[in-house]
């Protein structure tokens, strides 16, 4: 069977409300099948927390401090907790778009989360970080307000420490999902946005630290690519975004992103 075309695309740091934009337009188009199955790669300008789709926004991320810091807030399209994205100097943000059909697997969450976890670690490990594939854990506690504080199934650890955080959301057989891949830390900065996290810094790892050195952005994103393509036969097609997927994003920036309305905690369930 021919492989599906992907479509890899890496797109210039920029702020939180465009970079969730682009996510959820290219997850439209996939859903409507305008859009190919797309690999991106992408960083953060100025550094973001971004919120998951139903985290409230409240003690656990110091507004105040990310104002004081010049730090972005946004809300993602998908689940899971907070994350501080830097810019590529610190970090790499990838996100997969498609469908189970463009995997060849079944439209699982946690068969997709595997499938997209062996194609990272065989990158990570390219580039000499020791890095393993988490099997799923019996959960420990709540979930904690800041993503890096515990490891979910088939996310990425080195000693037992986070190096890669994702999150996903899925409409039928399509699927966004989109996740960190920390290159260093802005320790003070973490420490700071996250006050509540006892140490936010204790359960989380870098490349930086496991390689004994920072390996940039493009390093890093040339290794990812390359090991999608090696570990699951695909044929990855560099491209920009198509003037559909640029006014859908452009709309999604205004009327969704962008807006205070999107950042409010979500409403409470009424009886």
């Amino acid at each position: 069977m021919t492989a599906p075309a992907w479509r890899l695309l890496v797109t210039e740091p920029t702020d939180g409300a465009p970079n969730m934009a682009v996510d959820e337009a290219l997850w439209r188009g996939r859903q409507a099948g305008t859009s190919p199955p797309t690999l991106r790669f992408f960083a953060w300008r100025p550094p973001t927390v971004s919120l998951g789709y139903g985290q409230p926004l409240d003690r656990h991320v110091d507004v105040q401090a990310c104002r004081r810091l010049g730090v972005g807030i946004v809300r993602r399209p998908t689940g899971g907790s907070a994350i501080y994205h830097d810019g590529p100097e610190r970090e790499l943000t990838y996100s997969v778009v498609a469908t189970a059909g463009d995997l060849g697997i079944a439209p699982d969450l946690l068969e997709t989360y595997h499938w997209i976890g062996r194609a990272l670690l065989r990158g990570l490990r390219a580039l000499g970080a020791a890095a393993e594939l988490v099997p799923e854990r019996p959960p420990e506690g709540p979930i904690p307000a800041f993503c890096f504080a515990r490891t979910g199934a088939w996310e990425i650890e080195i000693g037992r420490r986070k190096l890669v955080g994702s999150a996903q959301r899925r409409q039928g057989a399509s699927f966004l999902q989109h996740g960190s891949v920390l290159l260093g830390v802005d320790e003070a900065r973490v420490r700071a946005v996250f006050p509540t996290t006892r140490d936010p810094l204790a359960t989380l790892t870098t490349l930086e630290a496991a390689l004994g050195r920072r390996p940039s952005f493009d390093e890093v994103a040339h290794a990812l690519g390359a090991a999608f393509e090696a570990e699951h036969g695909l044929a990855l097609t560099p491209g920009g975004l198509t003037h559909e997927e640029i006014e859908r994003m452009e709309s999604l920036v205004r009327d969704r992103y962008a807006t205070p309305a999107w950042l409010a905690p979500p409403a409470a369930p009424t009886a």
